[in-house]
């Protein structure tokens, strides 16, 4: 009498789970009072079973011809398997149930987060880029909206293609007369950090350029730019909100980069970047001064490098004070 070996398969965040070898995912799960969704009843027709399996991917069966089907056409990951259509080979498997309660199936039952499942909540190590136009308020209230808004679509044009066209970043948000953007998506941190400065000292000058060719010349004034770059591990994913760009980049790493580039004006520099991510620069800019600032939060003094220019109109608001 042969026997079947029973193994434990551990959903993260849920009591253990008992499967007989070869039983599917799905059965042991129900059986084990999990209240695991199969729109379908477990017949590889829907994605409501669907995991996305952390470790112990060689110790499942292949994907059936329908969970194929349905995982090119959803654009599935090899790490996320349908429930029903996966048996258990082997031991130890970590895995997380994607769909728990109905808000998650209205979250994950389209086609277009498919290829998304499995970058929810993970951790990546990223080059973090704000960017601020600094010196605007008295050029908005001096000129007509459409001027105002020319300028700005002309300047974040200048950005967008530093960035993402000609050095791989991602712009992920942008608010009024500032942006966030983060390099590392798709290469290691060294790679895009190189790809983080590059971008920024080709904005300086592209937009340097543009107030000598254009905004001088028609408007008779001059706007500047803050920048602050670090980098470390986040979190990354897709928020699923269905909107033009859906990718968040959250941890402290972050608010490190968001208050170096509000440093700028402080350091009068145009673009302000940590220590941490100078160091790891194969090729570092000649002309690069130390300096230390204390940033709002942050109890130990941040040494930084400073691999702008000091502000034009700043010296002037401070030879007027004086």
């Amino acid at each position: 009498m042969n026997l079947k070996r029973e193994y434990t398969i551990e959903f993260r965040g849920e009591l253990p789970v008992k499967v007989l070898e070869g039983q599917s995912i799905l059965k042991a799960s129900l059986a084990a009072g999990i209240q695991h969704y199969h729109v379908c009843g477990g017949r590889g027709k829907c994605s409501t079973c669907r995991v996305l399996v952390y470790e112990g991917e060689e110790y499942l069966t292949s994907p059936t011809r329908r969970e194929l089907a349905l995982g090119q056409r959803m654009k599935f990951s090899s790490k996320v398997r349908l429930a029903c259509q996966t048996r258990v080979l082997g031991e130890p498997v970590l895995m997380h149930r994607i769909m728990r309660d109905d808000a998650d199936c209205t979250l994950y039952l389209g086609e277009s987060i498919g290829d998304d499942t499995d970058k929810i909540g993970e951790e990546r190590e990223l080059a973090l880029f704000f960017l601020d136009i600094r010196n605007f308020t008295p050029f908005m209230t001096s000129h007509l909206p459409f001027d105002v808004m020319h300028i700005l679509r002309r300047m974040f044009k200048i950005f967008k293609i530093a960035i993402e066209e000609n050095n791989g970043g991602k712009i992920l948000e942008t608010g009024g007369d500032s942006l966030y953007a983060v390099f590392g998506i798709d290469r290691d941190l060294k790679t895009a950090i190189a790809d983080a400065v590059a971008a920024g000292l080709e904005i300086l000058n592209d937009v340097e350029v543009f107030n000598e060719r254009y905004l001088t010349a028609f408007f008779n004034y001059r706007i500047d730019v803050g920048i602050g770059l670090h980098a470390g591990k986040v979190i990354f994913g897709n928020r699923g909100l269905g909107l033009s760009s859906n990718l968040a980049a959250m941890g402290p790493p972050v608010n490190v980069a968001a208050r170096l580039q509000n440093a700028t004006k402080q350091l009068n520099n145009s673009f302000v970047v940590s220590d941490q991510v100078f160091e790891l620069l194969d090729s570092k800019p000649t002309e690069a001064p130390a300096a230390t600032v204390q940033l709002k939060g942050i109890s130990k003094e941040q040494k930084v490098r400073l691999l702008g220019k000091p502000y034009q109109w700043l010296n002037l608001e401070h030879k007027k004070e004086s």
